[in-house]
C-alpha cells in the first residue's frame, strides 16, 4: 500500500525571520524578532556579548513553541544597551546565529526625518461580532514602515484566516474576540 505521506528527514535550523539593525531613541523601546525552522523544531534564544541577555529592562517573549522569540528592551539606555545582539537557533542537528545591531540616539539629537508616531492606536470598545479598526499615523523621511504587535508579539495578518487585515492607515480586526485587543502596541 502506498501513501502520500512524505518522510521528513532531520534538518538543522534555518532562519525564517531575521532581526534587523535598529536605531532607537533613549528612553524608548525596541523589539527584535527572530524565528527559525528545522527538524526537530529548534529553540531560539538571545545573547549579548555571547551571554544570555539578563536585565530587568530586557525581556524575551517566545512564540511558535520556542522556535521564535522577540527581544524587547525598554527603556533604552545609552551606551549600556548599544550592542550587537545575537539570535541563536539550535536543535539536535545543529546551530545557527544571526546578529542585529542596536544604536541609540538621544531624543534631543534626532536627525531630520527620523520616524515619529504622530497618532497611536486608541482604546476601543467594540461588540464581539463587529469589526474594529485601529489606526496608526507615522511620519518620517523616507516614509516609515509600521509594524503591529499584540502582547509584545508581531501580528501576522497572513496567518489570521482573513480575520486581520493591514490597511494603509491601520489594522482591521474582524470578527472581534475578547483577547485580540488586550495589549495593542505599534512601533515604527
Amino acid at each position: 500500500i502506498m501513501t502520500d505521506a512524505s518522510i521528513v528527514s532531520p534538518a538543522p535550523p534555518r532562519f525564517t525571520k531575521v532581526p534587523v539593525d535598529q536605531i532607537g531613541v533613549s528612553g524608548g523601546v525596541v523589539s527584535f524578532v527572530c524565528q527559525a525552522t528545522g527538524d526537530p523544531k529548534p529553540r531560539v534564544s538571545w545573547n549579548k556579548k555571547g551571554k544570555k541577555v539578563n536585565s530587568q529592562r530586557i525581556e524575551t517573549i517566545e512564540f511558535d513553541e520556542g522556535a521564535g522569540a522577540v527581544l524587547r528592551i525598554q527603556p533604552l539606555r545609552a551606551p549600556r544597551d548599544e550592542n550587537i545582539y545575537e539570535c541563536v537557533a539550535e536543535n539536535s542537528e545543529g546551530e545557527v546565529t544571526v546578529n542585529a545591531r542596536l544604536s541609540i540616539i538621544r531624543e534631543d539629537l534626532l536627525p531630520p526625518g527620523f520616524p515619529n508616531i504622530d497618532m497611536g492606536p486608541q482604546l476601543k470598545v467594540v461588540e464581539r461580532t463587529r469589526t474594529a479598526t485601529m489606526l496608526c499615523a507615522a511620519s518620517g523621511n523616507p516614509d516609515p514602515e509600521i509594524t503591529w504587535f499584540k502582547d509584545f508579539l508581531p501580528i501576522d495578518p497572513s496567518a489570521s484566516n482573513g480575520r486581520i487585515k493591514q490597511l494603509r492607515s491601520g489594522m482591521e480586526f474582524h470578527p472581534i474576540d475578547l483577547t485580540l485587543l488586550k495589549d495593542p502596541i505599534n512601533k515604527v
